[in-house]
């Protein structure tokens, strides 16, 4: 027993001995690691090259685009206002919102009958005015005739007393025929005076008369223009705006009825800051007469319309800055009052510039060159233009060059780089198509046909892109956008 006791006292020593050999062949091989991974030999540096876009400078005659945005507006836009207070007993059929009418159209009729009793009351004064014309004549001739004999009577009296004075001077008449011939000629005198105030009166009456007819006149002229007034008629073609009016509504004096809009005649307000105004003058300070490009955004579908400059604002509004530019459009089919487009105006040509990315040009309007060994340079040029992301730049001495397109913080004088040449011959993306199930045309065709808001051509233009097996996806996502799904 004691002999089994002491072998398992020694197997016991043994293994402990084994183990503690182990953990330390596993401490001595872990510092040797330790040891050999620090001694490792360094490798040598190897510089580093960054892969970027490039693109050559060639110096160029450049149009630049000014572009801003700006509203449409009607340049002949007409109120209709009622001229006389009454009640509508008749409209025609296109007096609605966006009927057209045609130049001299009877619009509505208000009732007349209040003006026809006017304009018979006025010639019915007329008419008797001029009846008193004629009894005024009458009493003016008889009245002459009355001057005329009592000077005739006259003559004949001063006849007389010289007939007596003459008896008297040979003898034979007395003082007493004298002074009663004399008494006769007086009463003569006397009698013509009265004749004459007579003729003056009536001759005033003639005159009274006279200003009273032209007064009946214009009371007869201001009886007819009131019952014409009772008539509208549109004073050019156009379309209908703002429509408020219905048969049988009562509407006062001046009451405006809704608007008459010439579609056909229409211009482009909009804003520049001054530097860009500037650059839109002649030699003279005249505003440049230079093409407008005019672009209406629907539904992903660009409606293009050309104009030209033909005026400017003549104020500065309180709180505002730059200029309002006026652009008259060629054919603004398709575009109505207040619509918000796009303007593109032509600025004079720039020689010997060159188009550049926007990111190849940094804050202090430096570029990095790429010299012949790949390594950039560092040179100064100057931004003449941006051009959306593109910017417009003249660089002396660096026609032909390449410059780095897209500039970074890694990126500096002395890099050296590995270029990255596009090709010149470049397609354009082609939009991303998709195809539409029936439910979902059906419903897009729906809603087109229902936008009474939008334009005619281009509710047929979208129809027909419609119809097609494969639509664009952005005048898909547009549409659904604006129906809420």
């Amino acid at each position: 027993m004691r002999f089994f006791r002491r072998s398992l006292v020694g197997l016991f020593l043994l293994a402990l001995t084994v183990g503690f050999l182990a953990v330390g062949g596993k401490i001595t091989y872990d510092a040797l690691q330790a040891r050999w991974s620090e001694e490792t030999g360094q490798r040598p540096a190897r510089e580093r090259v960054f892969a970027v876009n490039v693109v050559t400078l060639q110096p160029e005659t450049i149009t630049p685009v000014l572009t801003s945005f700006g509203e449409v507006r009607a340049t002949r836009t007409l109120q209709l206002r009622a001229p006389v207070a009454g009640r509508v007993i008749e409209l025609a059929p296109e007096v609605v919102e966006g009927g057209f009418v045609e130049a001299g159209q009877l619009l509505g009729r208000l009732d007349p009958a209040d003006a026809e009793t006017a304009l018979f009351s006025a010639r019915t004064d007329l008419i008797e005015a001029i009846a008193d014309q004629s009894d005024a004549e009458r009493a003016l001739e008889l009245a002459r005739d009355e001057l005329q004999a009592a000077r005739d009577q006259e003559d004949l009296r001063a006849r007389a007393l010289a007939r007596q004075e003459d008896l008297k001077s040979r003898g034979v008449g007395t003082e007493a025929a004298v002074e009663t011939a004399e008494l006769s000629l007086s009463s003569a005198k006397q009698a013509v005076l009265s004749r004459r105030q007579a003729v003056q009166q009536a001759e005033a009456r003639v005159t009274q008369v006279k200003t009273l007819i032209e007064r009946r006149k214009i009371a007869v002229s201001d009886a007819e223009r009131l019952l014409a007034e009772t008539e509208l008629f549109a004073s050019f073609s156009g379309r209908l705006a703002n429509i408020s009016v219905s048969v049988g509504a009562l509407v006062g004096p001046n009451e405006q009825l809704g608007e008459l809009i010439d579609l056909s005649d229409m211009e482009v307000s909009f804003r520049v800051s001054t530097a860009q105004y500037a650059r839109l003058l002649d030699e003279n300070g005249s505003l440049l007469n230079t093409p407008v490009k005019i672009i209406l955004d629907v539904f992903g579908t660009d409606l293009e319309i050309e104009g030209k400059l033909v005026r400017e604002s003549a104020a500065v509004s309180g709180g505002t800055t730059g200029r309002v530019l006026f652009a008259a459009l060629s054919d603004p089919k398709g575009l109505r009052p207040g619509d918000f487009v796009t303007v593109r105006v032509d600025e004079p040509a720039l020689d010997r510039v060159a188009q550049v990315p926007a990111s190849a040009v940094d804050a202090t309007g430096s570029v990095l060159v790429l010299s012949e060994n790949d390594r950039l340079e560092e040179a100064q040029v100057s931004v003449l233009r941006k051009q959306g992301d593109d910017v417009l730049i003249r660089a002396r001495g660096l026609a032909g060059q390449e410059i780095v397109a897209e500039r970074s913080q890694l990126l500096g004088a002395g890099i050296k780089v590995r270029p990255l040449r596009q090709d010149d011959a470049t397609t354009p993306e082609e939009p991303e198509m998709v195809e539409l199930d029936d439910d979902r045309r059906a419903r897009l065709i729906a809603f087109v046909e229902q936008n009474n808001r939008m334009p005619a051509e281009v509710r047929d233009r979208l129809l027909s892109r419609l119809a097609e097996p494969q639509v664009p996806a952005e005048m898909v996502q547009r549409l659904e956008s604006r129906m809420g799904s």
